[in-house]
Order: C-alpha cells, then sequence, then structure tokens
C-alpha cells in the first residue's frame, strides 16, 4: 500500500551534474494533482493529466489503443477522489506517476492500464469483478496480482516467507512484478519526510530484495535510480562525498570522456560504420565502487562511452575499428551478444587507453539492445501476442512471461522443503552480482553465478535427474564435482545408469546455487536413511572384506583387503604383491642358462609389452616393461641388461588399475565384469575414497595375454569407471 508515502521535506540525492544524455523533464506532481480534480475534459477526450503518459506511451507503440488508457484513468481517478497522500497531494499522483515510469521504460498498453488501478481495489470500493468487466481478464489478473504484492508485510519475523508470498502472487506473469517495482521507486523517490527508522527500513528492504529483483529482471534504468536513492538514506556521508567528486569533476576543464567519444566519432565516420557515440555517466553507486575499487578517481572513471548501431554485425564492425586505431585493454573484453547474461542483457563491452594512462570503458550494442538493457523484461513488450517467426523457436531467455531466473525461482519456490531452506539460499543467489557462463559439449550454455561447480552444472542442466551424476569432464579433463567452474569453461557431466544412485550429503557442501541446494536437500529430506545407508553399504564394500563371486567363471574368491592392511603384512608394497603371489614366467625367455625368469611386479609385462631384463642377486632375472620406472632405476645404478623375449605360452599375469567415481555396488559391478572375461582375481585393494573419487588396484591372471585389451575394455565400461590403465610403481625421486 503507498497511501503513507510523502513528498520529501529535504532535497534528496543530486543527480550528477556531468553531461547527461536528453532526459524527459521530472513531472510536477503537484500539477498532476491539479489537473486529476478536474477529472477528464470530456466522455470521450483525453484527460490532461495522463498527457505526459500517453505522450510516452506512443514513443514507443505510436499505433496503441489509448481507449483503455482514458477508461482506466477516470475510474482510478473518481474511486481515489478525496484520498490525499500525506504530503497533501491527491492520491490519484501515485498511480499516474508509477504509469509514467513504465510507459516511459516502453511498458504495453495492458500493463499501464493495470498501473493505473493497482490501487483501487485495495484502497477503494472498486472489485476485482467491476475490473475484468470493464478491462478484460487479463487487466483482472495483473491487479490481483499487485494486490496480492501490496498484501506481502515485511518484516524480520516475516523474513523467510516474505519472498516466497511474492513469488506465488506474481504467479506466472512478470508484469506484475515490474508494477510492483516502479511503485516502489516512486514511493522512494517521496521517501523525504517519513521519520529516519522508517525510510531506513523501506530502504533496507528495497536493497536486499527488489533491487536483486530488478537486477535479476534486466530492468536497469529502475535498479540504478533505487541504488542511488536507497545509497542516500543508508550511507548519507558516503553520498555526499560521492556527490562532491562528481561536482568536482563536472567543473573540470578538460573532459578525457569527451576527447575519446570525439576520436571514436572520426574513427567509426572514416570507417563508415554509421553510429551514435554517447558518454553515459555513472551513476552514485557506480562512482563510489569505481572509487572504493581504484582509489583516486580520474576523469574517465566517471563514466563509459556507449556506442549504439543499427545491426548485430555493426556492433562487431565498431569493435574492429576501436582495436585498430586506438589502444585497446584486450582483459577488459566481453561478449555478452553471443552469450547473453541471464537478465537479457547484450552488449559488447571493451576498453581503450589514453595516452596519459587513462582507461575509457565502452559499450557496444544495437538500439533493441539498448532498450533491453535499460527496461529488461518491461521493453519485450505483450507476452501474449504471438512471437515473430525467428523467436518461435527460442529458448526461455526471451519470454517475457517467465525470464529464464524468474522460472527458475518459481519452481525452487515449490521445491524447498521449508521456507528457511527457500530463503537461505535464495538470499546467496540474490547477492550474486556476477554470473558465468559454461557451455555444454553440445554447444548450449548454462548461467550459473561465480563460483559455481560441476554439482550446480548438473542441477541447471538435470534438474532432479543430477541425482544420478558420478562426474565430469572439464575442457575435456576428468574432474570431480566439487571442481570450481570458471567463465566459458566446457562441462560434460556424466550421468550413472545405476537406478540406485543417488545424492550425497557431501554435495550440499559444494552446491552454491538454490537449485542444486533445495533439490539435493529435498532428497535427502525424503530419504533420511538413504544417506546413511549407501555409506555403510559402501564402507562394507570398501572396507569389511567383500568376496569376489567365484565358480564356473574362474574368479579365486580371495577376499580384498585396504592398502593399510596389505601394507601392515611384512615384505608387501604398494601395490606388488606377497612373494607367494609372485607371478610365473616361463612364458618370458632370456639368453641365460640356468636362469630364473621373473616378472616385475612394479609393472607386471605382459606379452606382447616390450621388455628388457636385470640380473639380481641369486642368479635371477627380473623383467620390466621398457620405460618402467625401476628399469630406469637399474639402468642408473649400473645394471647390465641381460637379453628377454616372449616364449609360446599365452597366460600372463597383470596388474591394472581402475579410477572410479564413489558410489553403491561399484566394486561388486566391477569385479563381475573381470569375472565374466575370464580373468582370475589374484589380489586387489582399493584405496581410501579422495575427493569422491576411489582408486582400485586388481592383480589378475588371464588365461592369453591377448584378451587384455577386451578386459580393459569391459572394466572401463562400468558405470562409474573413468580410466583403467596398467599399473606403474613410483618410486622414490622416479
Amino acid at each position: 500500500m503507498s497511501a503513507e508515502a510523502t513528498n520529501p521535506a529535504t532535497p534528496g540525492p543530486v543527480a550528477p551534474t556531468v553531461p547527461r544524455r536528453k532526459a524527459r523533464p521530472r513531472i510536477d506532481l503537484r500539477r498532476l494533482g491539479r489537473a486529476a480534480l478536474l477529472g477528464p475534459g470530456g466522455r470521450d477526450k483525453l484527460p490532461d493529466a495522463i498527457g505526459h503518459v500517453v505522450e510516452a506511451h506512443r514513443a514507443h507503440y505510436p499505433d496503441a489503443d489509448l481507449e483503455p488508457l482514458r477508461r482506466a484513468y477516470v475510474l482510478a481517478e473518481s474511486s481515489h477522489r478525496g484520498q490525499m497522500r500525506k504530503s497533501g497531494e491527491p492520491y490519484i499522483t501515485h498511480p499516474l506517476a508509477v504509469t509514467l515510469i513504465l510507459a516511459e521504460l516502453g511498458a504495453e498498453t495492458t500493463t499501464l492500464t493495470a498501473s493505473l488501478l493497482h490501487d483501487t481495489v485495495e484502497d477503494t470500493d472498486v472489485t476485482l469483478d467491476q475490473v475484468r468487466e470493464q478491462f478484460g481478464e487479463e487487466v483482472r489478473y495483473l491487479v490481483d496480482g499487485v494486490t496480492k504484492l501490496e498484501k506481502v508485510e515485511y518484516g524480520a519475523a516475516a523474513e523467510s516467507e516474505t519472498f516466497r508470498k511474492m513469488l506465488v502472487a506474481t504467479g506466472n506473469d512478470v508484469r506484475v512484478m515490474s508494477i510492483k517495482l516502479a511503485d516502489r521507486l516512486h514511493n522512494m523517490r517521496t521517501l523525504g519526510v517519513m521519520r529516519p527508522e522508517k525510510q531506513a527500513r523501506i530502504a533496507k528492504v528495497t536493497r536486499d530484495v527488489l533491487i536483486p529483483l530488478a537486477e535479476r529482471l534486466g530492468v536497469q534504468a529502475l535498479k540504478t535510480e533505487m541504488e542511488d536513492l536507497v545509497f542516500a538514506i543508508l550511507h548519507p556521508e558516503e553520498h555526499a562525498h560521492t556527490r562532491e567528486l562528481i561536482a568536482e569533476n563536472a567543473s573540470r576543464p578538460d573532459d578525457p570522456l569527451a576527447e575519446v567519444a570525439d576520436e571514436a566519432r572520426a574513427v567509426l565516420r572514416e570507417a563508415g560504420i554509421q553510429a551514435e557515440v554517447l558518454i553515459r555517466p555513472r551513476h552514485f553507486v557506480s562512482v563510489h565502487r569505481v572509487g572504493r575499487k581504484r582509489g583516486q578517481l580520474r576523469g574517465a572513471d566517471f563514466g563509459r562511452l556507449l556506442v549504439l548501431v543499427n545491426e548485430d554485425a555493426d556492433c562487431y564492425g565498431v569493435l574492429g575499428e576501436l582495436h585498430t586505431c586506438m589502444t585497446p585493454v584486450v582483459s577488459e573484453f566481453k561478449d555478452f551478444i553471443a552469450v547473453p547474461k541471464f537478465n537479457l542483457y547484450q552488449s559488447l563491452h571493451t576498453a581503450v587507453a589514453r595516452a596519459d594512462g587513462q582507461v575509457v570503458e565502452v559499450l557496444i550494442r544495437t538500439h533493441q539492445m539498448h532498450k533491453v538493457a535499460e527496461a529488461g523484461v518491461i521493453a519485450l513488450g505483450n507476452p501474449y501476442a504471438p512471437p515473430p517467426e525467428e523467436q518461435a523457436a527460442a529458448d526461455e531467455r526471451v519470454d517475457p512471461t517467465r525470464p529464464g531466473w524468474l522460472s527458475r525461482l518459481l519452481d525452487w519456490q515449490q521445491a524447498a522443503p521449508d521456507p528457511d531452506t527457500f530463503w537461505s539460499t535464495l538470499r546467496e543467489d540474490l547477492a550474486q552480482d556476477r554470473e558465468i557462463t559454461v557451455f555444454r559439449p553440445d554447444g548450449g550454455t548454462l548461467g550459473l553465478p561465480e563460483g559455481a561447480t560441476c554439482v550446480d552444472a548438473a542441477y541447471a542442466q538435470y534438474g532432479e535427474d543430477a541425482h544420478a551424476c558420478i562426474g565430469a569432464r572439464v575442457n575435456g579433463r576428468l574432474a570431480t564435482l566439487s571442481t570450481v567452474l570458471r567463465d566459458g569453461d566446457t562441462v560434460q557431466l556424466l550421468m550413472g545408469q545405476d537406478p540406485a544412485s543417488e545424492p550425497s550429503r557431501e554435495w550440499l557442501d559444494h552446491a552454491h546455487t538454490p537449485a542444486a541446494r533445495i533439490a539435493i536437500q529435498r532428497w535427502l529430506a525424503a530419504h533420511p536413511e538413504a544417506g546413511d545407508a549407501a555409506a555403510r553399504e559402501a564402507d562394507e564394500d570398501r572396507w569389511s572384506g567383500a568376496e569376489s563371486p567365484g565358480g564356473a567363471d574362474g574368479a579365486t574368491g580371495r577376499p580384498f583387503e585396504t592398502t593399510a592392511e596389505r601394507d601392515s603384512r611384512p615384505g608387501t608394497g604398494s601395490v606388488t604383491d606377497a612373494p607367494s603371489a609372485r607371478p610365473a614366467a616361463t612364458s618370458a625367455v632370456v639368453d641365460r642358462p640356468g636362469a630364473t625368469v621373473r616378472l616385475a611386479g612394479c609393472c607386471t609385462p605382459v606379452p606382447p609389452d616390450e621388455v628388457t631384463g636385470f640380473a639380481v642377486r641369486g642368479g635371477v632375472v627380473t623383467v620390466h616393461r621398457v620405460g618402467c620406472a625401476g628399469a630406469s632405476r637399474m639402468m642408473s645404478a649400473g645394471r647390465a641388461e641381460v637379453a628377454v623375449r616372449w616364449g609360446d605360452t599365452a597366460e600372463c599375469r597383470v596388474t591394472l588399475v581402475a579410477e572410479s567415481f564413489g558410489r553403491p555396488h561399484l566394486l561388486a559391478d566391477l569385479t563381475e565384469a573381470i569375472a565374466l572375461e575370464g580373468a582370475e582375481i589374484v589380489s586387489a585393494t582399493v584405496a581410501p575414497p579422495s575427493q569422491q573419487r576411489v582408486r582400485h588396484t586388481y592383480t589378475l591372471q588371464l588365461p592369453d595375454a591377448a584378451r587384455l585389451p577386451a578386459l580393459m575394455r569391459a572394466m572401463r565400461n562400468v558405470p562409474g569407471v573413468y580410466d583403467v590403465g596398467r599399473a606403474q610403481h613410483q618410486g622414490p625421486g622416479s
């Protein structure tokens, strides 16, 4: 409800005095109030009071039907007649001002009609049925949504429910939120005579909830002005200092931004590119942030250049000319045209350096991109109108009814197990000022907050199906789900086929997006004992001596042992077997009569590996694979090599290392795959899991060395296993 908002008795924030683009003059609300009291000039004539609204609306929609606006104003004025704001002005000035804000941003006629009526149902005797009869179901829906939003009470006790109620009230139509944001902006403009503590309370809610909402919906024009108004209320000293800096900079005779703008115009004119080069002053909060980041501010820090062109291709043409004819700062380049931001924003960002070292930031975009950058979803027109053919197959980014972020938000509020969970995760998301874009292997993109991990990417792409995710490849390299992603990474998510796959409680430590956290928490709440049971089962598989399947498949049924248990036995190492388990070497032949041949346990060579031998104590010749670290050490120690060749025996013994992601039943599936290939498990070890990765080491007896490649392929095909290789012992110093 807005009736308590008043006009300021003290001066509000002073606008920067640096050169600005031509803007529509601020409307005198007192004059609007007098016009409102006079009422409509005639039955079919447009009232003078909505003249500014009509002018702004026709600038965006020259052929708009203005009759709904006329009738809405007549109903609103007659309904609010006699109601006054605390400033003493007629209350009708408030819906008029809110509607003017939306009209200047390019809102379509239906939104403006609902904006004029947005307080009638709450503050007057007008009913929703009357609104439907006179203006249709669409306007009634919007007015009802805004009315519900007005009833949401902000306060510490109800904080966790506030945002959920707002989303439910908004429903599926983002225009409800647009009207609410314009309503809050006008109330912030007229906050001056309220008690300081009430000003601070309203400003904090605006800062914590509504400004992030405006950012997510792409309505930068509303967001920046609300930021400056909140800044003046909550940080008056810093605001006053920033105002002094802006005024001081404006009084300087030299203007580096103007000089670079003139140079850019000359460059583009010579290149034959039709473009408009404007100086875009920074608003108060932006200047304050730049000052905190860079320290001493220079002239180029108080604004940026904005280059507007007609076509997308011209944006890149402008970029090429500026980078060719001026000194570019390459690290500042970002392409939000090819990869738009989550809030519809598109633009090229770059920067050029002057001879005196000042860096001038440059934004390059089309006129349509600029319109959307300023007004966000408001600029997209009527969401119920049939889309043009080129947008018929477009994705959710261009849907003004449910833009991607709001659509996901509505899903989160339904999935959250409780209001506190929803609110805590949402506040983290709203606090994220930066977003990264990662690419899928199919060329699609995922927008994620900075600091997101593979867990977040999985839930962003697959929703609750991400419970089965077992790992990822980032830029072609295997990565754990806890890996933090960077802007521009390519992420391939590896999904398990086991229906028993489930999320781990550890995932919550790596989940940063509400979608991921809420989905995981929801699953854990529905399966309170599943996570613990899975952990116990995995522990039993890994540490309690689970036996391999035996019988006709040739497996021995030997118990598995942990690395720690096996290393505690005398005479054992991290990969080699006990002496009693040393592989026979009848298939290896050496040119030394009477010598005993033994295959090295560090590399377990098998036919047709290229091998070499070394004589050791007791007349024994150990056979190593060429390139083995153990062989290299023997050569360095001066051991003489012995010629070795493979004999006719096909049977062999080999040690394989399997790298996998942890999941239930993985050990059983691996041993079954080994047994089906006819291999006998001589020994096996499983190292303790590290960052959700598990390392398995198997010493296997094969009836035929030629079957080794097929065995390794079968092991790699086990869900969760991402690599299988021959063991290679790495000793000290190797």
